[in-house]
């Protein structure tokens, strides 16, 4: 988008195209996880990212991409992602034993941490030696070998739902939703600080591109986001904490460090070395939180649940996404990015001072 209009909001337009579906067809997707086989519908969800992407690879390798085009087929792949986050969460239990669940969700998050360093390595090299046309054949047949590898799981059979209709498994997702205060306090707390990691997205992008060193800058950026959540995830293969949900609540703060650097002016090496910490924080709270769902929630209602989680943290975040680039042209780019980063330090604050959040136990 940078090359083909070099406006950061169109930038945030197109990343909104994808969120906005995503977060529109959550809940249906939670239903379709709990009332369907997961894996099959996680299938059929990769095969719907890989022909988005694809497209996209073609149309930018013929220098034939429009913006409306782009827009439309991140709204597929966004949709698409809908129906597979719920069911990605609500297979977990599937694979492992209960006393496991941590380690298993740590090992989920270890592999997709170690995919997003080498993918963002080679994405970054691919897009400066090739053009993003041939990153974007890359990332559309990764969600190929991501399908291939699901059809090769052996499951124990899904718990059958009762018959009821659609509009009464979405209210009973709900009701276990809403009756537990540390789950729904935690997915206001992620949406707001979702919505202000959004600014960090589309000016990040930006600012690297203009006076930090090009792709290759963001690129580094990124990899350490990347090398932190790899970092975190091996933390939490090993970590044993009472009330883990707390202690991972407590980390969130130090999502707001890379922001602040980017706000400071630092060189890419210094906002990297942020972006490491940030990384390794919001690994294992996310490996914590995962947990905490899947013992405290019902197997037979998990993916629905999932959804609301999915939707709640994820629906402030296209306003985020469009608001990034006119915020940054009316205060000032530093000031957002002050704004951006005091708005992660507040919903760390509210989740630990939580009563809920802090007395959950594993």
């Amino acid at each position: 988008m940078l090359d083909l209009t070099g406006s950061a909001t169109d930038l945030g337009y197109v990343f909104a195209a994808k969120t906005i579906p995503l977060i529109a067809f959550l809940l249906v997707g939670g239903v379709f996880a709990d009332r369907l086989p997961r894996r099959l519908v996680m299938l059929t969800a990769d095969v719907a990212r890989m022909g988005t992407q694809g497209t996209v690879a073609a149309l930018v390798l013929t220098h034939t991409a429009q913006i409306w085009e782009l827009v439309i087929l991140q709204a597929v792949a966004g949709t698409a992602s809908a129906f597979f986050n719920p069911a990605s969460t609500g297979l977990t239990p599937s694979t492992i034993s209960p006393g496991r669940l941590q380690q298993a969700n740590a090992l989920r998050g270890l592999s997709m941490a170690s995919a997003g360093i080498v993918g963002t390595a080679i994405g970054g090299i691919i897009v400066t030696a090739a053009g993003p046309g041939w990153a974007l054949c890359v990332d559309a047949a990764s969600f190929g070998l991501s399908a291939f590898y699901l059809a090769q799981l052996r499951l124990p059979q899904q718990v059958k739902l009762p018959a009821q209709s659609f509009v009464a498994d979405l209210h009973e997702g709900w009701r276990e939703f809403s009756s537990r205060t540390w789950v729904w306090v935690i997915v206001l707390a992620a949406s707001v600080g979702n919505m202000v990691g959004a600014v960090f997205v589309v000016l990040g992008a930006v600012i690297s591109k203009q006076s930090l060193g090009g792709p290759l800058a963001w690129t580094l950026i990124l990899s350490a986001l990347g090398a932190g959540s790899l970092i975190g995830g091996i933390v939490s293969l090993r970590i044993h904490v009472r009330r883990s949900l707390f202690f991972g609540s407590s980390l969130l703060g130090f999502l707001a460090v890379p922001t602040a650097l980017l706000a400071l002016g630092a060189p890419a090496v210094v906002v990297a070395a942020g972006g490491l910490l940030a990384g390794g924080s919001n690994m294992i709270f996310n490996a914590l939180w995962e947990t905490s769902l899947q013992r405290h929630v019902p197997q037979a209602a998990l993916s629905r649940v999932s959804a609301y989680d999915w939707f709640g943290s994820l629906a402030f975040q296209p306003i985020g996404l469009m608001l990034a680039g006119p915020a940054a042209a009316a205060l000032g780019t530093s000031t957002t990015l002050w704004i951006a980063a005091g708005g992660s330090l507040g919903v760390a604050a509210l989740a630990v001072a939580t009563p809920s959040v802090r007395q959950l136990e594993n």
